[in-house]
């Protein structure tokens, strides 16, 4: 089994990033609801809605909606190409290869249906509006961090990365220490 930051493992390659790009709970709002993810329904009013603007390739709407959400919702391969392929059964969405890739782009059924169905804010906004302020200000404090880690990785002599490694194990250990409540703050 291989460990975390090795070669096989999720480490700073990857920012600690969970599947999908995304930051483990850190997503998640009131009541654990993970306000980093939408919906199916999202997805597809996501779809619809980024395609009225102009046809686009699937990895240019996930980068879209990464973008207008403030990397807060980044959906998967795995959820927007199903929401492509049922908005096309449908006849709402047309897909061309162009250069070896598939825009996507609405019929004009599609833009019938999403002129009828636009109201209110579009899902990415939604989805940001709803997040947690608290996890939204640990996200940030996190990229700063994963920048700064990643400048040691990258410019640090072996010892100040033994050093670096040595603090982010503290640091590892004081967030579980804070989570698990100590009768004395000073302990963590």
């Amino acid at each position: 089994m291989r460990e975390r930051g090795d070669a096989g493992g999720r480490g700073l390659h990857d920012g600690g990033r969970g599947p999908n790009g995304g930051w483990g709970g850190l997503g998640r709002g009131l009541g654990g609801r993970d306000r980093r993810r939408g919906s199916r329904g999202d997805v597809r009013a996501a779809v619809l809605a980024l395609l009225a603007e102009r046809p686009m390739h699937g990895y240019e709407m996930l980068a879209e909606l990464a973008g207008r959400s403030g990397e807060i919702w980044r959906p998967s391969p795995g959820s927007l190409y199903p929401a492509l392929h049922q908005l096309e059964g449908e006849g709402l969405v047309r897909s061309a290869a162009e250069r070896g890739r598939r825009r996507f782009e609405l019929t004009a059924d599609g833009r019938a249906f999403q002129a009828r169905h636009a109201g209110g804010a579009p899902p990415w906004e939604t989805i940001v509006t709803d997040a947690d302020a608290g996890a939204l200000a640990l996200r940030s404090a996190l990229r700063d961090l994963e920048s700064a880690v990643a400048q040691v990785a990258a410019a640090g002599t072996a010892d100040q990365q033994a050093t670096a490694s040595a603090l982010l194990a503290d640091l590892r250990r004081r967030l579980y220490l804070l989570l698990a409540g100590p009768a004395d703050p000073d302990e963590i």
